[in-house]
């Protein structure tokens, strides 16, 4: 059970670990954590057992005192947005999104936030262990909850602060993977008279047309076509809403190209990207005047370090982009696709920015498959192994650590971190020269293997 507990959300697979037992524990010692007037707002994607965990979980809050407030079927950003607004005169306490985001349908979990703020790592390892150690405690069924209308208010938001993208004449195509996307975007875009063409708009938790990740390049294939076919520009979304994937005819713009051309409307910002990012943004951004933070993967630790250090803009190389520019300092999807388009307004040309950028060669996000308990003993013997490397490694010029083991070389970068999702090593390569970037892989993935044979020969 201890796996369902990650660094940034809760998340397992329905049944098998997400039963009904634990979801009431959780909803328990979670709602005991949660100070205030302890207002929860629930929200869930499209899963069919989404629905059924909402019950287990607000009967375990009931359980802990907290009143539950429910806004039913929702984009994960349109439940953040649930912590900024009122609710008849009630604010918020604490928000928590049931969803598997871009997993299979069998997964489920919950993105927390409590006081506006990511509930994750330490808090998340803490309630785990509780939750471990209590598993003998029975919590009564008490699905009593008040329903509230959190679409309405976001959709009226976004109106009134894109009002002036009111009928841009750009052609939009849209592919919302069948998840949440569209419990807002058509609203949206039709009340600004927006120029759209969406696929797979319906929120079906099956998924029966393609893996609601547009981070890999196969599940892109429909949007790409119908781009070519009647569209200037497309936007894909993961299952929850609140990664994005921009393309235009010529590029598939990843998110931390996108913080470039989004920074471009920001006087001299600081914009953290994570470990996964290229050096070009962080050059780039440095070129302008802008100030740039290289800081660990995942959404969680993105915003607080937004908190830390009042930066106006993140991002993720998935699609994850958080504005504190203007808005509230989360990720949106649906916010980030309505600031692209503002670009576009503005006359820029996306992919004349793309192509004035420094050229390099990058690998996708590279997959080693491990284990769960596997995985830190690796990254910590990487660590070790490239304080005295072999004879013929890449010579390195230093070497970052805030999320695994960044290895800048003199013409580019190798990446080796641990999933904190998956149990598999992310690895990510980068050079000015397209063989170099093959032998830095190539040089990285060898120390992986000599790692694992190290903690085999160590028992």
């Amino acid at each position: 059970m201890k796996t369902i507990f990650r660094e940034y959300d809760i998340r397992g697979i329905f049944e098998k670990e997400l039963n009904e037992k634990t979801v009431k524990l959780i909803g328990y010692f979670l709602g005991q954590k949660i100070k205030g007037e302890k207002v929860v707002a629930i929200g869930f994607d499209a899963r069919s057992h989404s629905p059924i965990l909402r019950d287990y979980l607000t009967s375990g809050l009931n359980a802990a005192g907290c009143k539950v407030l429910d806004m039913g079927l929702v984009a994960t950003p349109v439940n953040y947005f649930a912590n900024y607004i009122s609710h008849d005169g009630i604010e918020t306490d604490a928000s928590i999104m049931i969803t598997g985001s871009h997993n299979p349908s069998e997964y489920n979990g919950f993105k927390i936030t409590v006081d506006k703020a990511p509930f994750f790592g330490e808090q998340i390892y803490a309630l785990g262990d509780e939750i471990i150690a209590n598993q003998e405690m029975i919590i009564e069924e008490n699905t009593t909850s008040t329903q509230i209308d959190v679409k309405t208010p976001y959709i009226n938001y976004m109106i009134e602060n894109f009002a002036h993208l009111k009928a841009m004449d750009t052609k939009i195509v849209l592919d919302c993977g069948n998840g949440v996307a569209d419990t807002v975007i058509s609203d949206i875009f039709n009340a600004l008279e927006l120029n759209y063409t969406g696929i797979y708009m319906e929120p079906d938790g099956t998924f029966p047309n393609h893996h609601p990740d547009p981070s890999v390049e196969e599940n892109l294939v429909d949007v790409k076509k119908l781009l070519q076919e009647k569209g200037d520009i497309a936007f894909a979304y993961d299952g929850d809403a609140d990664r994005i994937a921009v393309l235009t005819h010529k590029y598939n713009i990843k998110g931390d190209q996108m913080a470039l051309l989004y920074a471009l409307k920001m006087d001299k910002p600081t914009v953290i990207g994570e470990v996964k990012c290229s050096q070009v943004m962080y050059d780039e951004l440095e070129r302008r005047g802008a100030t740039a933070i290289m800081y660990k993967t995942g959404h969680s630790n993105l915003k607080v370090k937004m908190r830390e250090t009042g930066a106006e803009l993140a991002c993720e190389v998935s699609g994850h982009i958080f504005f504190k520019h203007r808005y509230f300092g989360y990720d949106d999807a649906i916010y980030a696709t309505l600031r692209m388009l503002e670009l576009l307004q503005d006359g820029i040309d996306l992919d004349a920015q793309i192509e004035a950028l420094p050229k390099v060669f990058s690998t996708e996000e590279l997959k080693v498959k491990t284990s769960e308990n596997e995985k830190f003993k690796i990254i910590d013997e990487v660590k070790n192994l490239l304080q005295n490397p072999p004879a013929d490694f890449p010579k390195i010029k230093n070497i970052i650590d805030v999320d695994g083991v960044r290895i800048n070389f003199e013409h580019g970068w190798g990446l080796v971190r641990a999933s904190n999702t998956t149990p598999v090593l992310v690895t990510r390569f980068e050079s000015t020269d397209e063989a170099l970037a093959k032998v830095y892989e190539t040089e990285v993935n060898k120390l992986i293997l000599m790692a694992k044979k190290s903690i085999i020969e160590k028992g």
